[in-house]
């Protein structure tokens, strides 16, 4: 059973919320009033960004949209910094998975870095990429150098919060994140969505799609100005970073493409690829012509050609939704399925649902007998899908939702990781839809947690018990079977 520590804070996490939750609905927010909508509660605690690596991650917050309220806040881990992988034809991958050099510093991109003497190698002399013009208190955080980016996959987490609440800029979300990315070895984009009652839906969910679509952009943008870099000085040859970021500018003049995500977000183009409609796909340098299914030119991430090794990499994409934010990660998984190649080079590959916000009208087992449980109770949550669902379209059936209510094919769904509480009411609702996902042969295992509560790994005061702790390095190991380079992987 959970501490009485817990138990207590839950009565007065509780009060606070229900009370929040009941003035809204008796003094209605009239949504045409603001338009542009709310991120973040003025009493919400919220950490401030910071662009270097005092702790082994640097973050820094971006307003990616001009007509709304939506930003990310990006969190790069300090193992970025190593110098980039080189790329090696298959039996130089398979000799250096037999070298125990190379698994062992697998094995500590989610370990405790070692603490002994510092060294002098070029992870830590890539630091002097840091600005240090803080005499004239100009900007002094990380500027990444292009000879010393390692290229990370990126992570899109969608906090939670009950769709009335939360921030991804929150103390809690801040540190959550910042651990799944040293224990990951990912750039997290954290997505500062638009809350209800200000927005309802469908606000969140296409705030999480267009979150996508621009990671898509700077790829293409990043790949962009790689190719006239090339193009103005020869091939092989590269522009600075400051003249590559003066190419393309937005109306106001300034860069439109992202540093951090620019440099170690892969930006190799998976496009550069022909994909034909039977399934063909052809290498351009040596026109090797392979067989490939739609489904597994999806998962496949990277692409190998066996007769000139080259290597056609897209940017894997993993989706990490808690609580609501687990009910908006489904969706936009599901839109990245419908675009296809509109999203190249980002590819979605797998996606983690933290004890997602189901519901339904037909009650579950857990939902009748946990309906009082701890933190978000069921007539608590009932309130704030009332303030979150447009009156004339409120259901409990409604597909955001009740995922299995929907007549849609879930073969091409990307592999689900589901986490699950044992006090929580939602659980059986979500370890049905992982059963539906396994039933048409999707990856989705469940991890359920023992004396756990809802949002046990992502509360405030439960982030640094050891089941939260657990939770994260168990979110790793899985994830990291669909992150690690085609002929990298590794069984942890």
């Amino acid at each position: 059973m959970p501490s009485v520590a817990v138990k207590l804070y839950s009565v007065f996490f509780k009060f606070l919320l229900k009370q929040r939750l009941q003035s809204w609905i008796q003094d209605p927010i009239d949504e045409s009033s603001n338009p542009y909508g709310v991120t973040t509660r003025p009493e919400e605690s919220v950490s401030a960004p910071n662009p270097c690596f005092t702790d082994g991650v640097a973050t820094k917050d971006i307003h990616i949209d001009p007509f709304t309220a939506l930003c990310i806040r990006i969190f790069l881990p300090e193992s970025s910094l190593s110098p980039p992988e080189q790329s090696h034809p298959k039996s130089h991958l398979r000799s250096s998975l037999l070298d125990p050099n190379s698994i062992n510093h697998r094995r500590n991109s989610y370990a405790p870095s070692d603490t002994g003497t510092p060294r002098n190698d070029s992870r830590r002399s890539s630091l002097d990429g840091l600005n240090s013009r803080s005499d004239n208190n100009v900007y002094r955080g990380y500027s990444p150098q292009p000879q010393k980016c390692r290229k990370l996959p990126i992570m899109l987490q969608f906090h939670g919060g009950g769709w009335v609440s939360g921030s991804n800029e929150s103390v809690a979300n801040d540190f959550f994140c910042r651990r799944i990315a040293k224990l990951c070895d990912v750039i997290v984009v954290a997505v500062g969505y638009r809350l209800a009652p200000e927005n309802k839906y469908p606000a969140a969910f296409d705030d999480g799609l267009k979150v996508l679509n621009w990671l898509g952009k700077q790829a293409n943008l990043a790949e962009c100005c790689k190719s006239m870099g090339s193009g103005a000085r020869g091939v092989g040859a590269e522009f600075t970073k400051a003249e590559v970021q003066r190419h393309i500018v937005d109306a106001f003049g300034a860069s439109m493409v992202e540093p951090w995500l620019a440099a170690h977000g892969d930006p190799s183009r998976f496009s550069a690829i022909d994909v034909f409609l039977a399934g063909d796909v052809i290498c351009i340098a040596c026109s090797l012509v392979y067989r490939f299914s739609a489904i597994d030119v999806f998962l496949a991430g990277d692409i190998m050609c066996t007769g000139c090794s080259s290597v056609y990499r897209s940017i894997r994409c993993v989706l990490l939704g808690v609580s609501c934010g687990a009910n908006i990660a489904d969706y936009v998984a599901c839109k990245a399925i419908e675009a296809g190649k509109r999203l190249d080079p980002v590819k979605v590959v797998a996606q983690v649902l933290m004890y997602p916000f189901f519901i339904g009208s037909i009650p579950t087992k857990s939902e009748t007998r946990l309906a009082n449980s701890y933190f978000y109770d069921m007539p608590m949550c009932l309130l704030a899908w009332k303030l979150f669902l447009p009156e004339e379209k409120f259901s409990l059936d409604h597909p955001a939702g009740n995922p299995l209510i929907l007549d849609r094919s879930l073969k091409r769904m990307p592999p689900t990781l589901t986490i699950v509480a044992e006090h929580d009411w939602m659980r059986d609702r979500a370890i049905a839809y992982s059963e539906a996902l396994r039933n048409v042969n999707v990856d989705a295992p469940v991890l359920e947690y023992k004396d756990a509560v809802h949002e046990f790994a992502t509360l405030d005061m439960l982030l640094k018990t050891p089941q939260a702790q657990a939770c994260a390095e168990d979110i790793a190991i899985w994830v990291k079977k669909y992150i690690s380079f085609r002929g990298n992987e590794l069984s942890y």
